[in-house]
């Protein structure tokens, strides 16, 4: 192979992970650059995210079913940067299902205010079992949910989005109506979002009076969908300082569970080096509709579809699953 043939495929590695960076997998090709593997060692923190089977009460996780034993299930969680550590507010969590094959991902949006069964605490919004028991119950709770181990776990506060944006050249969205967020309204049709205001077309509105538009979860996808596909642009893979920058806004922000090391992380984007922007895919959690409900709103599971949702990413066929319409 050629210097330059070399060249261009670690840059595809890179750029693979790059696209997962945001949302978890762009720290795993650090280890091919020494400098990108410095940053990233330098930047990312390890904690205690998983939950620990067998104490207090701890269930084994879900098994994976045979023949499907290398898909992948990373939880993400955005965390709002306004949060205490005593509410730790996730407002974005995401379960990304990357198959067995390594050939796609699924991007897989669960609404903050989804109403499902949280181990030891009952029927409840889903964020409520970050802000009750941190990341190991909001675990818990997503595989319940889904009956699937999840496998790894990455928390990224909001800032770091905003930085990312900014790394990427800011990143372009389709509106089909205007967005009014605290006070702020965006036009519809295509227009580009620097860091600042990306950060707030996903901001929480809490429901506000001046409020229109898309909903929180919906802007959510939008932009993570945007800027995962702006990371995948040819001109933010093969310029060097984009690239460090790109790496560097991803994991200044990011911490990942105390399993994940850099060794397996790089493992695991090297067997992504062949996915690209439309072997990704993005589905939301099927629920009903929004219900009023102490105070606020909660988004209702629709049964036959959560349950088909469940199905797939257990049996490993995304390709196969039509999302359900509300």
């Amino acid at each position: 192979m050629t210097r330059w043939g070399e060249l261009t495929r670690v840059r595809r590695v890179v750029g693979v992970s790059t696209v997962l960076v945001a949302l978890l997998l762009v720290v795993s090709v650090a280890g091919y650059v020494a400098l990108l593997n410095h940053t990233v060692t330098t930047n990312v923190q390890h904690a205690p995210l998983l939950p620990t089977p067998g104490v207090d009460g701890v269930e084994e996780p879900p098994v994976k079913k045979a023949g499907v034993e290398e898909a992948q299930n990373l939880l993400v969680i955005g965390r709002d940067q306004r949060a205490t550590p005593a509410t730790q507010r996730s407002d974005v969590i995401l379960l990304l299902h990357v198959a067995a094959d390594r050939r796609s991902v699924t991007v897989v949006h669960l609404p903050r205010d989804l109403y499902v069964d949280i181990p030891g605490r009952g029927k409840d919004r889903i964020d409520a079992a970050h802000a009750s028991g941190g990341a190991p119950l909001l675990v818990r709770t997503v595989q319940r949910l889904l009956g699937v181990p999840v496998d790894h776990v990455a928390v990224i506060g909001f800032e770091g989005f905003e930085r990312m944006t900014d790394a990427v050249g800011g990143v372009e969205v389709q509106l089909a109506k205007p967005v009014t967020v605290d006070g702020r309204t965006f036009a519809p049709g295509r227009q580009r979002l620097d860091g600042r205001a990306a950060l707030a077309f996903v901001s929480d509105d809490d429901g506000g009076p001046g409020d229109v538009g898309a909903s929180l979860g919906e802007r959510q996808q939008t932009f993570i969908k945007a800027l995962m596909l702006a990371s995948l642009r040819r001109d933010n893979l093969v310029n060097p300082f984009r690239l460090a920058g790109l790496v560097e806004a991803g994991t200044s922000d990011l911490t990942v569970d105390q399993t994940f090391s850099v060794g397996e992380m790089r493992s695991r984007a090297l067997g992504l080096r062949g996915v690209r922007g439309k072997d990704i895919r993005f589905v939301a959690a099927p629920h009903t509709g929004i219900k009023a409900a102490d105070g606020g709103t909660i988004d209702l599971v629709e049964p036959a579809g959560m349950a088909a949702l469940a199905t797939a990413i257990q049996d490993d066929a995304m390709d196969g699953y039509e999302a359900r319409s509300p």
